[in-house]
């Protein structure tokens, strides 16, 4: 078990980071702030990718044993689509689900409105053709996700409004994902605290023996800039607008050169995240400094029994 406190659950990668703009097979800036999902015995990451123009775009990247040689797509995988909206200004920091109810990967990710950031949705089967679901949540919106699987019945979106200036982690529900009710505040920002000034959700909720393991990003703005740091939270099976830990301390944040060095310093951004329960070993991706992707991994046990310990009891 883990004896070196919390910052000492996650691993750092030997070989991070583990894709850069220099990868790729077209100029960009930056490429960071992945989603991931095991698809055919492969790792599959979709990854925000800036040009140099400044807007996103998301690309595909895959690999057999999640860490190296990738194959990356020669083109763009997935750009704003205006005929449902969504400006030119491109798309960002997408998650991915099988939603086994429809039989497809869901892709929750953010679109822009002339009023703001926007929560929109894609399916798709290949990840070459995709059926536009258009705008889940208006402005201002960011960090959405659905959980992998329907909950009594309805499906659940996790996202981050802002509200009266706020920037809380809010939770809402849906029987079509259409139209969307019982929004409700799932995780507030702590005043003081290392997510004192804004939090926003990782990957999607993971389904553990001990409830949904939820990973999820904080800021707090400093004199030098904001600094990002991992949290985790754990949500009850069944009825998962109900948190039952949530950890006090940051687990995870940035400390190696390539997460102070880059276009914003200071940054671990997780967004993808695969357990694999054959080895119990979990692997979480995340954006270093807004400019390259790294991976770090933890045993599931280890994070389990941290976050149920008792000083993180709600």
């Amino acid at each position: 078990m883990v004896s070196n406190g919390p910052e000492r659950l996650f691993k750092r990668y030997e070989g991070n980071p583990i894709l850069t703009k220099f990868m790729w097979p077209y100029p960009v800036n930056a490429v960071f702030n992945p989603a991931a999902i095991r698809i055919d015995g492969e790792t599959l990451l979709m990854v925000r990718v800036e040009d140099l123009c400044g807007f996103s775009h998301l690309t595909v990247a895959r690999n057999t044993d999640g860490k190296n040689d990738w194959r990356i797509d020669a083109t763009p995988t997935l750009k704003a689509n205006p005929k449902f909206g969504e400006k030119e200004w491109g798309i960002e920091d997408p998650r991915i689900v099988w939603l086994e109810e429809d039989n497809a990967y869901a892709i929750t990710y953010v679109s822009f409105h002339e009023d703001g950031p926007e929560v929109s949705l894609t399916f798709t089967e290949d990840f070459k053709h995709f059926q536009y679901e258009g705008v889940l949540l208006p402005p201002e919106n960011k960090d959405g996700t659905l959980f992998p699987k329907k909950v009594g019945g309805r499906y659940v979106l996790v996202h981050r409004p802002i509200v009266r200036g706020e920037k809380h982690i809010w939770v809402v529900f849906s029987h079509d994902l259409k139209y969307w009710g019982y929004n409700q505040v799932l995780l507030p920002t702590r005043p003081g605290s290392w997510d004192c000034s804004r939090i926003g959700i990782g990957p999607p909720p993971i389904e553990t023996r001990e409830g949904w393991l939820m990973i999820y990003h904080g800021a707090r703005n400093t004199a030098a800039g904001s600094l990002y740091r991992v949290g985790l939270a754990m949500l009850d099976l069944e009825e998962p607008w109900r948190v039952i830990y949530r950890s006090r301390e940051w687990v995870f944040g940035p400390e190696a050169d390539y997460e102070q060095i880059g276009d914003v310093p200071g940054v671990t951004f997780p967004s993808g995240a695969i357990y694999d329960r054959a080895s119990n070993e979990l692997y979480m991706y995340y954006g270093a400094a807004d400019t390259s992707i790294a991976l770090a991994t933890a045993d599931m046990d280890d994070v389990l029994a941290y976050l149920t310990s008792s000083s993180n009891r709600i």
